[in-house]
């Protein structure tokens, strides 16, 4: 059996299906580049080099031959850039909305191990990495030596964040809601638009009780939408219950609400992205009485990632991409506010 088992690595190895090198991808400034921890499917956290819009992605493409003096042919070598989408429900079909090509190398042979450098400048990343219960949406780079039989690729992930700015005018939220007669509460919360970081602050006055109510709490959810016409998916996933009050209100009470939005995890705002899905976030505010009624009251705010101090390093890229984003006519005020906005 020992020499069955000889026959076909030789047989494997003279076809070429035996992996003959080992591809590397190193980013050029690997050692001073952020990281952020992103959610893979299986839910594990794991890190990658954080980008962000308009910024180059630049590094080297390591081809370590396994055998050295064997000579490797191969039909080109190249680097990608990919953004993509992926549905669940259509695994397999990719839905690239970003896709770069580098060729490195005309068909040819390696007699020893290389390395290419490779750069793709200014590169737009128009959407937030994001992996969800039916969609994901990744960007990665892919190194591949063509091969007659078999490619030997490599590919490595990384994670884009899309920062936004919003004016200072933002309206807030009052609403009255109520039942003929036995309840008519008011709510109102500071504002609509709220950075990943922010508070919420808000306030509830009861304007009429004639039922008891037991217990009431504000829930954050949020609903991914999939898909289009008759194979729309919807997932609802309470991220956050705030507890605002146990036992009963009397008419005249006002109770104040602090729901601080750091400690959960949550991405912005994303409305119909590519034309594939949605993530949207909504306060819902939750009463319930002595007979376990629920009484509840939507409402959608909108969530957006506010950028940090930016480094020196990629401040004008990171005004070019500002400067897309916001129509912004002066990619300096851009750069000064982004600035101020990391200080507060």
């Amino acid at each position: 059996s020992g020499l069955f088992v000889q026959i076909i690595i030789t047989a494997m190895s003279f076809f070429g299906f035996g992996q003959s090198a080992d591809i590397d991808i190193v980013l050029n400034d690997a050692e001073t580049r952020k990281k952020a921890e992103h959610k893979s499917e299986d839910g594990r956290k794991d890190k990658y080099f954080l980008f962000y819009d308009g910024e180059t992605v630049s590094g080297k493409v390591n081809v370590t031959l396994k055998y050295p003096g064997k000579r490797l042919e191969h039909n080109g070598i190249k680097i990608e850039f990919i953004g993509q989408i992926e549905l669940y429900y259509d695994r397999g079909n990719h839905h690239e909305f970003v896709s770069l090509v580098k060729d490195l190398a005309r068909p040819g042979e390696l007699t020893q191990s290389q390395t290419f450098d490779f750069e793709f400048t200014h590169v737009e990343k128009p959407y937030e990495s994001y992996t969800g219960q039916n969609v994901k949406l990744r960007y990665f780079l892919r190194a591949t030596v063509s091969r007659r039989l078999n490619d030997i690729s490599k590919e490595l992930d990384i994670v884009v964040h899309t920062l936004s700015t919003y004016p200072e005018l933002n309206s807030s939220i009052k609403m009255e809601v109520g039942i003929e007669d036995c309840l008519h509460i008011e709510f109102e919360y500071n504002k609509s638009k709220y950075h990943l970081k922010d508070v919420i602050v808000g306030k509830i006055y009861f304007l009429l009780v004639r039922i008891k109510i037991r217990h009431m709490e504000i829930d954050i959810i949020k609903r991914e939408t999939t898909g289009t016409g008759p194979n729309v998916y919807h997932e609802n996933d309470t991220i956050a219950k705030y507890e605002i009050m146990d036992g009963a209100p009397v008419r005249g009470e006002s109770i104040p609400i602090r729901l601080f939005l750091a400690g959960y995890e949550m991405t912005p705002t994303m409305r119909d992205i590519n034309k594939k899905f949605s993530v949207r976030y909504y306060l819902n505010l939750v009463l319930i009485d002595e007979e376990e009624r629920r009484y509840f009251k939507q409402q959608e705010i909108t969530l957006w990632r506010k950028g940090d101090i930016v480094r020196k390093s990629m401040s004008h890229q990171a005004a070019i991409a500002s400067q897309r984003f916001e129509g912004s006519s002066n990619p300096e005020r851009s750069q000064s506010q982004s600035n101020e906005e990391g200080d507060s």
